[in-house]
């Protein structure tokens, strides 16, 4: 197998993985489905184990949707993982009827969870969350938003 080939193939598998962590509430098949990335352009720097996706960037498994303006992916080659996931610049994620916005993101795959920052918010239906920083931990299901703004809709009004 030639290297550029490799590359790509450990690309589309170590993304498959990033991924599947935004998919965590998803049940095991839908984790399942294949991944497709978009860019306008991909480098690939063996000698640093990065991935560099810039562009109008889109992921897209299962019902989940990640859109950004770069996503720099830190791999392990020797381990065929990922490491970190930086992605930067109009960060949107989308599942169903949530979606979360920021500037940044980092994915951090040993410690389960996704940092978001650069006036991050947080949408389901008409019910916002702001902070100053919201993380999102993956294994435990749950978040911790710093500074927090929340704006929930009461449809039945008060009894």
């Amino acid at each position: 197998m030639s290297r550029p080939f490799f590359i790509v193939n450990f690309l589309l598998i170590t993304l498959t993985f990033y991924i599947a962590a935004f998919a965590a509430g998803l049940p095991e098949n839908a984790k399942k489905e294949a991944v497709i990335i978009t860019s306008q352009s991909l480098t690939a720097d063996n000698k640093n184990n990065t991935a560099v996706f810039e562009g109008s960037v889109v992921a897209k498994t299962g019902g989940i949707i990640m859109y950004a303006d770069k996503m720099t992916v830190f791999y392990d080659n020797s381990e065929s993982k990922i490491k970190k996931i930086h992605a930067i610049g109009n960060v949107r994620v989308h599942k169903k009827e949530r979606a979360l916005f920021s500037e940044e993101a980092i994915y951090l795959e040993d410690e389960e969870k996704i940092i978001f920052t650069g006036n991050p918010k947080a949408v389901e239906g008409e019910n916002v969350i702001t902070g100053k920083q919201i993380i999102f931990y993956l294994k435990d299901d749950r978040a911790v938003v710093e500074g927090s703004r929340v704006i929930l809709q009461n449809k039945q009004g008060l009894k």
